[in-house]
């Protein structure tokens, strides 16, 4: 097993909770991750219809069997009657760390528990394998054409399949089992065709008006379905940093994917060598990167505090990262070779921004180090230097 950077973190938040939810997309290694943290714990997955006609039928009694010993409910908001009885008692019992849930529709697991478990649940996210995990074990690709198309589902790499066989079929799987659990969709082609409009438009400035014009549906389900995308782990909006510099800035959120390997699936993109060529590759770069900083922070149980900035001129900075009053500038550019342009942007923020200090970084598709003028160089496969400053991201095993 690949070991997981957010491991650790469930082991220390099973010492003060009495509840540890993990969510995530789809396959992303949340059972293989709680099952081997919580080896000596009863495994029932609500998927199973005998375990969920027991949890229906006698919830009370479901859970109360593993009240000491401990046990991991996987896909627990099939059956939401359990949140409130699980709230009693674990009250009554005192017992940290005894019920692990787990489940792969966001929202609906969520709703069930700011209802019933508020102050008695930590949240954790699992996405797929981060480039510091794949690192870890020697997988990740020298080539980041290759290593974009893979993405990071964990499944690539425990049973070497194919990317072209296996993310077609994950979309239909998701679009036709978690999609119309959390919403109502009377015509699922046309969602289908909105995540394939959301992949052509990565990287760019979320515009609802020209989707649902593109689309045929209203402005209001556009927002719902861009909600859905959300809370299924699929997209993120990196919002814009509205911090005056006297300058009119765009208020508009831009539109990521957390896994480029299924981004580059809706993309119809069949191999490493069509997306060199591909007119969005430097979008699919950005998101790359960018994902890999969420990825990083939700991993250690943290919140991530990641913006863009754009003023109403065009000068742009791809991935501001805030800490207090501190901002951190990040340029994010896919070529291999580094040129005095691809600073552009870094040396207008600084001079807007001159009354602090701003570390400024070139994130770009070569492996270099290197100390500019403007700011620090790095290769796309030492972000995790610029994201967590270190070469490992195993602070503590898991």
């Amino acid at each position: 097993m690949i070991p997981r950077l957010l491991g650790g973190k469930i082991k220390d938040l099973a010492k003060g909770f009495p509840v540890i939810t993990v969510t995530g997309p789809r396959q992303s290694g949340k059972t293989t991750l709680v099952r081997s943290l919580f080896p000596k714990f009863a495994y029932l997955n609500l998927e199973n219809i005998d375990d969920r006609i027991a949890a229906e039928e006698d919830p009370r009694r479901f859970l109360r069997l593993h009240s000491k010993s401990g046990v991991i409910i996987d896909e627990a908001q099939k059956v939401p009657s359990l949140f409130s009885y699980l709230q009693g008692i674990v009250d009554e019992s005192g017992l940290m760390g005894k019920y692990i849930l787990t489940g792969s529709q966001n929202f609906l697991l969520l709703e069930s528990i700011t209802q019933s478990l508020a102050g008695r649940v930590a949240v954790c996210h699992l996405h797929p394998f981060s480039q510091g995990e794949i690192m870890e074990v020697d997988l990740l690709s020298g080539d980041p054409d290759k290593a974009l198309f893979y993405g990071g589902y964990p499944v690539l790499f425990d049973r070497n399949v194919d990317p072209k066989d296996y993310f077609p079929s994950y979309i239909q799987t998701y679009i036709e089992r978690d999609v119309r659990s959390i919403k109502n969709i009377g015509d699922l082609s046309v969602f289908q065709r909105f995540i394939k409009l959301c992949a052509g438009r990565v990287g760019q400035l979320l515009n609802f008006s020209s989707l649902s014009n593109d689309l045929g549906v209203t402005h209001k389900t556009i927002q719902s379905w861009i909600s859905i995308l959300e809370a299924s782990f699929v997209v993120f909006l990196l919002r814009p940093h509205f911090k005056n510099f006297g300058k009119r800035l765009v208020k508009q959120s831009k539109l990521y994917f957390y896994d480029t390997g299924l981004l580059c699936s809706l993309l119809n993109i069949q191999s490493p060598e069509q997306l060199a060529n591909h007119y969005l590759r430097g979008n699919v770069f950005e998101s790359y990167v960018i994902s890999e900083y969420l990825k990083l922070k939700h991993h250690r149980g943290m919140q991530p505090d990641a913006f863009f900035w754009r003023n109403n001129t065009g000068h742009e900075i791809d991935l501001l990262l805030e800490k207090g009053q501190n901002l951190t500038a990040v340029e994010i550019k896919p070529a291999e070779t580094v040129n005095p342009q691809m600073f552009k942007g870094l040396s207008f923020f600084s001079k807007l921004n001159s009354g602090s200090t701003t570390p400024c970084y070139l994130v770009y598709g070569g492996d270099q180090i290197q100390d500019r003028k403007d700011g620090q160089v790095i290769g796309w496969r030492q972000i995790n230097t610029l994201l967590c400053g270190q070469k490992s991201i195993f602070t503590v095993k898991p």
